[in-house]
């Protein structure tokens, strides 16, 4: 896997939670001093059209990711962040369906789903992409330490 996409991976999923959760504080957590006003912080659009921007190029590079990343790890069976690399594949189209539902739906009772399914999805998703990179990093060896423990071991077995 090319660091370039490991890297926009990691920065674009950043992006899309931190404008998700900063629209959801600036929409549902703050009161505007205007009564008249729709719009609770001045940065509130700003943060809406950041997520609504970023979160197509993450479903891109997330597919690219799929096809290079997953699908090498299930066809090599390895076990290492198995568990929270399929609960973030799991979660990940409930995110993305529901986000597109959120621009497209206009029937209350189904937008009120949507952004439900939505936050929570994506709060899923946030949390378990997290664990996964923690659980990738304590499992991450470089391969120079690798060849050197194994020539230890190899020196103290034949020792």
């Amino acid at each position: 896997m090319k660091s370039f996409y490991r890297w926009s991976l990691h920065l674009l999923t950043l992006g899309v939670t931190a404008t998700g959760v900063l629209y959801f504080w600036m929409k549902y957590l703050l009161e505007s001093e205007d009564p008249f006003s729709i719009i609770n912080h001045p940065w509130q659009n700003l943060m809406l059209h950041g997520h609504i921007l970023f979160s197509p190029l993450l479903l891109f590079v997330f597919g690219v990711f799929f096809n290079s990343h997953v699908m090498r790890k299930l066809r090599n069976g390895q076990p290492q962040g198995r568990r929270s690399g399929l609960a973030s594949l799991l979660v990940f189209p409930l995110m993305a369906i529901s986000g597109y539902a959120l621009q497209v739906v206009t029937q209350e009772t189904v937008l009120q789903a949507a952004l439900i399914v939505h936050l929570v999805s994506g709060g899923l998703f946030a949390l378990v992409y997290l664990v996964h990179l923690i659980v990738g990093l304590r499992n991450w060896r470089p391969a120079s330490n690798l060849k050197h423990s194994s020539r230890r071991g190899n020196k103290a077995i034949a020792a």
